[in-house]
């Protein structure tokens, strides 16, 4: 049912239903409370110790009734197809979650994708999982489609609104979704104002303007039904600006219960980081918290077809291997970082079940795609989302991160939520070899490691010998910049080898993978330090690590390298730089001093990932000495790195 919001009628259920509460919610079918004690026989973990008798263990599902109706069947652990909530439940999940578009649909009544989720949606799978004793979060968006950091859209019918006017349709929406979804069953435990509004909500990104906005949503659940929590959602807990956000909250008087974050570990940083932001806002503000998505890869294959979001790339941290018990680790860890959190309260899996439709071959999975919105998006989506959605439509971006494999079977991994408070003790035993990387200038002889090391089921490592697959070693060209995969085994688990040849190159750590990193300089040129070299793959160039900058005042400084004993000649220097938010008056350029003459490049910084290129060609060089660097002077708050530093003589 497509449901854009009556004003005076969701105005008059806000003075209504709160008399209302629980007495729609069906009794439960399963009591999780008398269900078996779930073990494992595989799975090596340490329990939780006083892991809270209430901590929410929680799956999103929002992709549940699109999934089934293209034709998945879930199954449970002997085997036999099941309702996945009561496989949830019995695993040892408490709550569900489900996300809620206000018209994920175009005029003609088509699905944009992504479970096409409505209040419905959330009303009926609520229903379904609170016959299995399931509470249920309710996450609003308060947009047609996905709204996160780089989106918040506010609705078709809402565009245009004046703040205040949306602040009335977004209060009368929330009291007419709930109503709707609490009228068909859901035990409604928590609701989300917004999704990942780090940087707007609902088309407003100016904070009083936000603040407004979550504030006629908490008046909304408030007046609906005052037992319910309230959740304000963020993300990149890595910028490290929590306090700053709760701060926020705090000073427009806005009504909430539970700060909540996303925490994927490609992405966001270290745990410890994790937890000290989350203790800020519980200490500084009383708040609780909670980890609201987290996700891992059990395997880097894809299922149906349709790109992943993660495979076997190097380009993000990757804490954990990609295994059923590295998928347990990642998340009994997140879950013991938000516990040992004063008002630590509970963590959610993404999407615990969005696997692969079934299908011969692509085309015809993808009309189910588009018929049902099992996909990530349909090409209706275009409409709405013309830049993303438009252009990238396709299946599941995440088959390979779900809880169930790509045939509807539950893995060993969601038996974590049930095995938190007791642990599983397993043998220890070899999970994976660790990816080796090897790079080389072009011309240099290729030779690759001996040993990798191995990673045990406890997270510990030991390193094993591995033989490599000799004609794909054969078939590397050590004569010509390219990047090759070999192939390897080790104890009986499979290894990768990724090789860079790289062009021929006079800096030493010219990507700063090596922790000697004393030949470069930097220099702050304000009071305050500028500059620093930052272990993180994803916002590197290549390898692990980069030359990261920020300061929330102003940016201004140096780094640079000098060479010595060079032969004489012309010479090439380069360097790769990403970042953003540096203002129209920022200066950012690539130099090289040679023979007393200084040589510039300008180097623009388009947005995160977006890298760039500053060349200087033809610099003579007579003395044998060369000093190259790069020089950055920007707003406050500007940020970037750099990679890849390179100097070599031209032909």
């Amino acid at each position: 049912m497509r449901r854009i919001g009556a004003i005076m009628l969701a105005i008059a259920l806000l003075a209504g239903c709160a008399g209302e509460a629980g007495k729609a919610v069906p009794e439960k079918e399963a009591d999780p409370a008398g269900a078996a004690l779930v073990t494992s026989d595989t799975l090596y973990m340490e329990k939780i110790d006083g892991l809270p008798e209430d901590f929410l263990l929680g799956a999103d599902v929002s992709s549940l009734l699109a999934e089934e109706q293209s034709g998945v069947v879930y199954r449970g652990f002997d085997g036999q197809p099941a309702d996945m909530l009561k496989v949830l439940s019995d695993a040892g999940v408490n709550c569900v979650r489900v996300r809620v578009w206000v018209d994920p649909f175009d005029k003609d009544g088509h699905g944009y994708g992504g479970g096409n989720c409505t209040a419905d949606t959330a009303g009926e799978i609520g229903a379904r999982a609170a016959k299995y004793g399931l509470k249920l979060l309710v996450d609003f968006h308060y947009s047609d489609f996905w709204a996160d950091p780089g989106k918040q859209m506010a609705p078709k019918a809402w565009a245009g609104l004046t703040v205040e006017e949306k602040a009335e349709r977004l209060k009368a929406y929330t009291a007419e979704s709930l109503q709707t979804i609490r009228a068909a069953g859901a035990d409604v435990a928590m609701v989300q104002i917004g999704n990942e509004t780090t940087k707007g909500l609902c088309g407003e990104t100016a904070v009083p303007k936000m603040c407004a906005l979550y504030r006629a949503g908490a008046e909304a659940v408030r007046a609906f039904d005052p037992d319910i929590l309230i959740a304000v959602h963020f993300t990149n807990p890595e910028a490290g600006n929590y306090g700053k956000l709760a701060y926020m909250l705090a000073s427009n008087q806005v009504d909430y219960d539970v700060f909540a974050t996303s925490y994927y570990p490609y992405w966001h940083g270290t745990l410890e980081n994790l937890r000290a932001q989350l203790e800020t806002v519980a200490e500084k503000y009383g708040k609780k918290v909670m980890v609201a998505e987290t996700q891992w890869a059990y395997t880097a294959e894809d299922g149906d077809g349709s790109p992943n979001s993660i495979g076997e790339e190097l380009k993000y941290d990757k804490p954990y291997p990609f295994t059923v018990q590295g998928q347990s680790r990642e998340l009994r860890d997140v879950a013991a970082t938000v516990a040992s959190v004063p008002g630590g309260m509970g963590v959610f899996y993404w999407e615990a079940g969005w696997i692969p439709v079934p299908g011969a071959d692509w085309a015809e999975r993808s009309a189910k795609w588009e018929q049902f919105g099992s996909g990530w998006a349909s090409s209706y989506a275009g409409e709405y989302d013309p830049g993303d959605a438009g252009k990238y439509y396709g299946g599941s971006a995440c088959d390979n991160q779900a809880l169930f494999d790509f045939q509807g079977n539950p893995l060993e991994s969601l038996k974590t939520f049930g095995l938190l408070s007791t642990g599983s003790s397993a043998p220890v035993q070899a999970d994976a070899l660790d990816s080796a990387v090897v790079t080389l200038r072009v011309g240099e002889d290729l030779a690759l490691p001996k040993t990798v090391p191995a990673i045990f089921t406890d997270g510990s490592r030991s390193e094993t010998e591995v033989a490599w697959d000799q004609a794909e070693v054969a078939a590397v060209d050590t004569q010509a910049v390219g990047q090759h995969v070999i192939h390897g085994t080790g104890g009986g688990k499979p290894a990768l080898c990724y090789v860079n040849v790289v062009e021929a190159n006079y800096l030493e750590n010219y990507s700063f993978e090596d922790e000697d990193r004393s030949m470069w300089q930097i220099t702050p040129l304000k009071a305050e330090p500028q500059a620093d070299f930052q272990v993180k793959a994803l916002d590197a160039y290549s390898g692990e690590v980069s030359l990261h900058f920020w300061n929330g005042t102003a940016v201004e400084f140096q780094c640079e390298q000098t060479v010595t004993g060079l032969p004489d000649g012309a010479w090439r220097i380069s360097v790769r730089g990403q970042g953003g938010d540096v203002g129209d008056d920022a200066d950012i350029h690539l130099y090289v001093i040679s023979d007393g003459q200084t040589y510039t490049a300008p180097l623009t910084l388009t947005g995160w990932v977006n890298w760039q290129e500053a060349v200087i060609e033809h610099v003579p060089c007579a003395s044998g000495t060369l000093t190259v660097g790069v020089y950055v002077r920007c707003q406050g708050g500007g940020w970037g790195t750099f990679d890849d530093f390179l100097l070599n003589p031209e032909k």
